[in-house]
């Protein structure tokens, strides 16, 4: 990885619409629309978070979904062009740090079978290969490797 790129992580409002949407269109070949979005903003189970540059222009973003104790990250995109700089990385460790403050049993995500940059980069924040759902995406059809990354809060003890 390169230098890390400073950014600022806040929760997504309705002034960052347009430039998410996009991201979702560089990033994505079946991207959320707009509106789409924009209902995330309201769904109190969802927390949408972005990655501002020193512009205060959106350069990576990343949603999660949290159903009872279970968390779900829907998407994580980065701008090309910052990529490998530790963007999704800081917004991982946002949503990590919420899954154990809320005590959630997991985060698990799905990422195409051939980003291989994406699992490392899950790989390398605890998250495991659990399974995978065949032919998952379109455009192209291709598998999702199913990625998880329990949290322990030291209930079981070692010799039960």
């Amino acid at each position: 990885m390169s230098e890390r790129m400073h950014v600022r992580i806040v929760p997504m409002n309705g002034d960052h619409l347009d430039e998410v949407a996009e991201l979702e269109r560089i990033c994505f070949s079946t991207p959320w629309s707009r509106n789409m979005l924009a209902e995330e903003l309201d769904n109190l189970l969802s927390a949408f978070l972005v990655a501002l540059d020193d512009n205060d222009r959106v350069v990576g973003y990343a949603g999660l979904q949290v159903v009872l104790d279970e968390g779900y990250i829907t998407n994580v995109a980065v701008r090309p062009e910052c990529r490998r700089q530790g963007v999704a990385s800081q917004l991982l460790e946002v949503f990590m740090n919420f899954a154990k403050g809320n005590r959630l049993a997991f985060l698990t995500l799905e990422v195409r079978a051939s980003n291989y940059d994406a699992i490392a980069l899950y790989g390398s924040r605890g998250f495991r290969s659990v399974g995978r759902r065949k032919k998952y995406y379109e455009h192209p059809k291709e598998d999702a490797v199913i990625m998880t990354k329990e949290f322990d809060y030291g209930t079981e003890t070692a010799d039960a």
